[in-house]
């Protein structure tokens, strides 16, 4: 098998085998996926297998492997259940007219979610790392990017064709900066706050200098 081939195994194996139709089958992966949280939680990576999960969801591990076919694909399945709320809030705080508190919003947002779970935000954060380069195009981080490009297209001093890039670094250091801050903090507040929007700010300000 080439390369190709066995990238693309990979990423089948990444995916889930089934999406739940049915509201019986919506619970018991989601049972599944809770379960998957608390174990990571609980006992971190050494103790994070597709055993424990299914003992810890109430459910045998065939089961299990009905929806999820390994334990990479439950852990991105958990990726995508954690994101979904935070990309809705954001998306809709970037409908604000006032850009300022926009992204004021957009920081707060990014902590709170951050902060909710720490330890399986930042245990997460580590298997999206290991997994990045296999991981299929998520629907929520692309849903980010979009709501994200259409804000910055009208932000003042911004060239709108920089947008689509320009979205693309502001995730990664909201990512980056409050990923750090849930590891040491445990209640958002201004002092947490101020010097992320103070970098987001930053980096708008000296890219606009550059195309203006």
């Amino acid at each position: 098998m080439n390369n190709s081939q066995s990238k693309k195994a990979t990423v089948r194996r990444l995916v889930p085998r089934k999406t739940p139709s049915q509201p019986r089958s919506a619970h018991t992966v989601g049972t599944i996926l809770e379960g998957a949280a608390h174990i990571l939680e609980q006992y971190g990576l050494e103790g994070y297998t597709t055993n424990a999960i299914a003992a810890r969801a109430g459910v045998s591990i065939g089961s299990l492997y009905q929806y999820f076919p390994t334990k990479d694909a439950v852990t991105i399945a958990l990726i995508e259940r954690e994101s979904l709320d935070l990309v809705r809030e954001a998306s809709a705080a970037l409908q604000g007219q006032d850009h300022r508190r926009a992204l004021r919003e957009l920081v707060e947002i990014g902590i709170r979610y951050q902060l909710r779970r720490p330890q399986l935000a930042k245990l997460l954060d580590t298997e999206q790392g290991r997994l990045a380069s296999l991981m299929p195009g998520t629907a929520h981080a692309a849903a980010m990017r979009a709501a994200l490009t259409g804000f910055l297209a009208t932000y003042p001093g911004l060239d709108p064709a920089r947008a689509g890039r320009t979205a693309s670094d502001l995730m990664a250091l909201i990512s980056a900066l409050t990923d750090a801050a849930g590891r040491v903090e445990t209640a958002i507040s201004p002092a947490l706050a101020d010097p992320i929007e103070g970098a987001v700010l930053g980096y708008l300000n000296a890219v606009s200098i550059t195309v203006s």
